[in-house]
């Protein structure tokens, strides 16, 4: 998967630079064979919890009205993430490689088209975009 400024970009900067992040791991993890598969799925992981957190701080101050409906899509993603990766660190790659492949960047596509989307506009109108990136993590299920 590569990044696609005219596709993917939404126009908050912190949104951008954490998808460009996303694209990149996908792209590599697409990419690599078994030796590396596991410590980039792993960073996948992680880059993930960080990335929901920080979206859902984002959403937080600037009182984004459909904050369930885009956390509890973060939480299901995130939840299939860290069961895959228990597969993955065992030695089992074969499903979290088509998760990857099909599911994962699917599911990317369109959560930036209309939930990510949604929140950038959002962010914009109410000029609550902050570059600065913090943030609690979420839990680790």
């Amino acid at each position: 998967m590569d990044w696609d400024e005219a596709t993917h970009a939404l126009g908050v900067d912190e949104m951008d630079r954490t998808h460009r992040e996303f694209t990149a791991l996908v792209g590599m993890l697409m990419a690599a064979d078994d030796s590396d598969f596991a410590m980039l799925f792993g960073k996948l992981l992680d880059h993930s919890r960080q990335h929901f957190s920080n979206e859902g701080r984002l959403m937080r101050i600037a009182r984004f009205p459909a904050l369930g409906e885009h956390e509890g899509e973060h939480h299901r993603v995130y939840g299939d993430l860290v069961q895959m990766n228990r597969a993955v660190q065992k030695g089992r790659l074969l499903l979290a490689r088509a998760y990857v492949k099909t599911g994962l960047t699917e599911w990317f596509a369109l959560h930036l088209a209309t939930m990510d989307s949604a929140l950038a506009a959002h962010l914009k109108r109410v000029g609550e975009a902050p570059a600065k990136t913090t943030g609690a993590a979420l839990p680790v299920l």
